[in-house]
């Protein structure tokens, strides 16, 4: 098979990759690969009656598939360079604002339309944050929630279907250099383009790791942030996630002078299960459907832990630390917040008579054995720094879930076309180590493809 543009991930840069080369450039020949399922296959087994804990399914639905991770992390679209990767510094700061607008034009003509497009400017929460030494962030946050995001996916996939070649479940290999050109060898054959576009996202991290390692692209070391999910009571948050929805809040600790983070809130919300090869680790989903709503809020606190020489493998230390959560809890482990503080291992029966239910079935355990006392202790500082601006935060029944990781790539060395050192081959999302959200991810999408577009 011979394509002029061959796209390996259907996540949120794969998609609006091929939907801007589709739009802009009918009479190109595009095919993308993906190693997870369409849309309405895309089912994870886990229902809370008959399979309780993931099973470790051969390809996660959760993180693979149409729409990539992204698909059901809640549609939260973060219009800001302040937090999300770093895309504007190879584009130009107001480019890369340019382009998410745009991507949340497109979403918002595909069944978007009527949701909230939120704001931090101008809050009187910046003035509160600063003053109980936490920084908030600005962005403009369009909330799809996980419902609607599906609805404007399934419309995207809809105009694209008859006009792109997908390959579901269909994981690449490898790709190899031709002269001219690029070969991708997939399970079950191969394929020709001219130009190839690789957004495997951060599923895909070993994958492209190796490539490189093949293909001589050179690389840099990354960072790997790691953490616990916090679930509340909704009310203790709502006067934030009502007038913000996604409030980015970072904290210096006192003691190690470490940066802790909010990250993905989702009031009224789930806490679900992840795998990312093979380990399990957690994240939260929430709907704009009032029916699917629930009475907690959940949300992450990650420190970032960046490594120098001799260590390089920075997703190698989140790995090990994730999978002896994996052996101590068999899965996800929650603990209360009171009982971390008293340095005791949360049961069942406590977690029963606490004031929260929680969304996800856990193992109750305990966090000090897992989380390394560096980053237990900033989370702990964290959540009664957060107590200060939301009071009920530090609650004994807060619950936390562990642990939660965010693998970022090895930052791939890229032009400012984020083009590798072979002509036409490009590295685009979060596999690229660039990008760290979907609208980074969807804006260096469309980004690529104008550039492929120009060129034709």
């Amino acid at each position: 098979m011979k394509y002029d543009v061959i796209i390996i991930g259907a996540g949120p840069g794969g998609i609006f990759s091929a939907y801007e080369l589709m739009k802009k450039k009918p009479e190109l020949k595009i095919a993308v690969f993906e190693a997870g399922y369409t849309l309405e296959k895309r089912k994870c087994p886990i229902d809370g009656d008959k399979v309780k804990s993931c099973i470790k399914c051969e390809t996660c639905a959760i993180m693979n598939g149409f729409g990539g991770a992204g698909a059901f992390s809640d549609g939260k679209y973060n219009i800001t360079n302040d937090f999300g990767g770093t895309l504007f510094e190879y584009i130009g700061k107001n480019k890369a604002l340019e382009l998410m607008r745009y991507v949340d034009d497109i979403n918002m003509s595909h069944g978007g339309e009527g949701t909230k497009l939120f704001s931090t400017a101008g809050s009187e929460f910046k003035k509160i944050c600063m003053q109980n030494k936490l920084t908030l962030l600005d962005a403009s946050v369009r909330h799809l929630g996980t419902d609607i995001n599906y609805i404007v996916l399934e419309n995207i996939y809809n105009e694209m279907k008859d006009h792109v070649d997908f390959y579901f479940h269909t994981p690449v290999e490898t790709v190899k250099v031709l002269d001219p050109g690029y070969r991708v060898i997939y399970k079950g054959g191969e394929a020709d383009c001219d130009k190839c576009i690789i957004s495997v996202g951060r599923s895909g991290s070993k994958w492209m790791e190796n490539l490189c390692k093949e293909l001589n692209i050179e690389t840099s070391s990354n960072r790997v942030d790691i953490g616990v999910r916090v679930e509340i009571p909704a009310v203790i948050f709502s006067h934030l996630t009502d007038k913000l929805y996604e409030s980015k809040i970072v904290y210096r600790t006192e003691k190690f002078e470490d940066r802790v983070r909010t990250f993905c809130m989702n009031p009224n919300g789930i806490v679900v299960n992840e795998n990312t090869n093979g380990i399990v680790t957690v994240n939260g989903h929430s709907f704009e459907d009032p029916d699917k709503k629930t009475e907690n809020t959940n949300f992450a606190l990650l420190v970032a832990k960046h490594f120098s020489e001799p260590f390089k493998d920075s997703n190698g230390y989140g790995e090990s630390i994730a999978r002896l959560s994996n052996m101590l809890g068999g899965g996800v482990i929650v603990q209360r917040f009171g009982d971390l503080e008293r340095g005791r291992r949360s049961n069942t029966k406590r977690i029963e008579e606490g004031t929260i239910r929680p969304t996800l079935n856990a193992t109750p355990g305990d966090l000090s054995l897992v989380l390394p006392k560096r980053i237990l202790d900033g989370i702990i500082e964290m959540i009664h720094a957060l107590d200060k601006i939301a009071p009920g935060t530090a609650n004994e029944d807060t619950l936390l879930y562990g642990v939660e990781v965010k693998f970022y790539n090895m930052e791939v060395k890229l032009d400012n076309n984020l083009e590798t050192n072979y002509k036409g081959l490009y590295v685009i999302g979060d596999g690229s180590g660039v990008t760290h959200s979907l609208s980074h991810a969807s804006a260096s999408g469309i980004y690529v493809a104008r550039q492929i577009i120009n060129q034709a």
